[in-house]
């Protein structure tokens, strides 16, 4: 029997002691007779004539750079890709992102997209923002904006700004909530935010309410996967989201690299047979599923 073949796109190959669980994922993948291969896109020339298919499957970890650019190569010649290139594209932009999330009833915050900050004023008015980059990741840039003292407290890039994402503020109940789905698996996380020491970013697992898995699960179906992270707030008693990632970094959720390794060792099987990477949920209890052991 052929062995399956994963590739992983990153930015550059992990060093010795880093913290993410991919390391730990890849190996365990390794250990189960999967050839792992790290396509590392930073530091070296890349002949694009040479770029093709040589996996049953591809991780998009790193989604920017010349990662996510190699990706929608490889999304173009057929790959299989978790999570496939348009809906990690999709994600990514919050704009999109936003829209299709409240289109699929999710609870969100108001959510405003402006060109330059000084069109948010108006909005100051009626109470604080939450102002993001409408591409950022691991909450850099994000900020709460009272007045238009801070409104303005960023300086201007020279170049054209990009979109700008608000949100209304809802004062926080507590810790952050981030909600992890890995297949039918869903983890729940408090974290301090923004998180400084590791032990920040594990945070501390909690079970979610029926009403934040409904609203977990129909963040995914909305997108057609099921390996993702959405980010909640509560204040007031309802509960809000306030953002979403392809691929997050999983940390605080127990045994992730194990959870992580059957996930993409299915969806490698799945690939190589020519099947869908993502089923819906009923279908998907209807099979027999087979991982590592």
């Amino acid at each position: 029997m052929t062995a399956l073949r994963i590739g992983f796109l990153f930015r550059r190959p992990y060093g010795a002691g880093h913290v993410s669980i991919f390391p730990k994922t890849m190996q365990a993948l390794a250990d189960a007779g999967v050839v792992v291969d790290v396509i590392a896109a930073n530091g070296r020339l890349i002949d694009l004539s040479t770029v093709r298919l040589e996996h049953d499957l591809y991780v998009l970890k790193q989604i920017s750079g010349i990662s996510m650019s190699l990706a929608g190569v490889l999304h173009a010649q057929g790959a299989a890709i978790v999570n496939p290139y348009p809906v990690t594209v999709a994600i990514r932009d919050k704009v999109i992102a936003a829209r299709i999330l409240g289109a699929a009833g999710v609870p969100m915050p108001a959510t405003y997209v402006v060109s330059q900050p000084d069109l948010l004023t108006p909005l100051l008015n009626v109470g604080p923002l939450v102002v993001k980059p409408y591409d950022g990741t691991c909450g850099l840039g994000v900020r709460v904006v009272r007045n238009e003292a801070d409104l303005f407290a960023e300086p201007r890039a020279a170049h054209k700004p990009p979109p700008i994402l608000a949100q209304r503020y809802h004062p926080p109940e507590g810790r952050d909530l981030k909600i992890y789905v890995i297949g039918e698996q869903l983890f729940g996380v408090r974290k301090v935010f923004p998180a400084r020491t590791e032990a920040e970013k594990c945070g501390e697992p909690f079970s979610p309410t029926a009403e934040q898995r409904e609203i977990t699960l129909r963040c995914g179906r909305a997108f057609g996967i099921d390996l993702y992270g959405v980010d909640f707030i509560e204040s007031e008693g309802k509960q809000y989201v306030v953002d979403m990632s392809s691929i997050p970094g999983f940390k605080g959720v127990p045994d992730a690299p194990s959870h992580l390794a059957n996930y993409f060792y299915a969806a490698a099987e799945r690939a190589a047979r020519g099947e869908s990477l993502w089923e819906p949920p009923d279908a998907r209890r209807a099979l027999q599923g087979v991982g590592l052991s």
